[in-house]
């Protein structure tokens, strides 16, 4: 279910994306770019995180409509920053959050890989 997000939609229909994308997926990630060519750091290292645990995920490159993406995402997940870790349909945290979680040795299973 990978779609390519037009830069011409509108924040109602980024909106709509949103929900339905966090919905439909155990895993998705909101980021800058797509899994096989981030295009920020904290991108990168979400996907890299991510990864170890569990192949199959979706991800959505929120720079074609990067405004109408935060202001979706932070509806969600009352957080702006990109990138945006959902699992089953919750907010679990950007780069960092993922980084702090496989420190304490919690992301397998917060990812829902164990």
């Amino acid at each position: 279910m990978t779609f390519q997000p037009e830069s011409d939609a509108g924040a109602d229909e980024i909106e709509q994306r949103v929900e339905e994308t966090i919905a439909a997926n155990d895993v998705v990630l909101f980021m800058k770019g797509n899994r096989l060519m981030p295009q920020c750091g904290y991108s990168q290292r979400a996907v890299e995180l991510i990864s170890q645990h569990v192949e199959e995920f979706e991800t959505v490159d929120v720079l074609p409509a990067l405004p109408a993406y935060r202001e979706a995402l932070e509806s969600q997940s009352g957080w702006e920053t990109i990138p945006q870790t959902f699992v089953d349909g919750e907010f679990v945290g950007g780069s960092d959050v993922l980084g702090e979680l496989e420190e304490r040795g919690e992301l397998a299973a917060e990812l829902g890989a164990e």
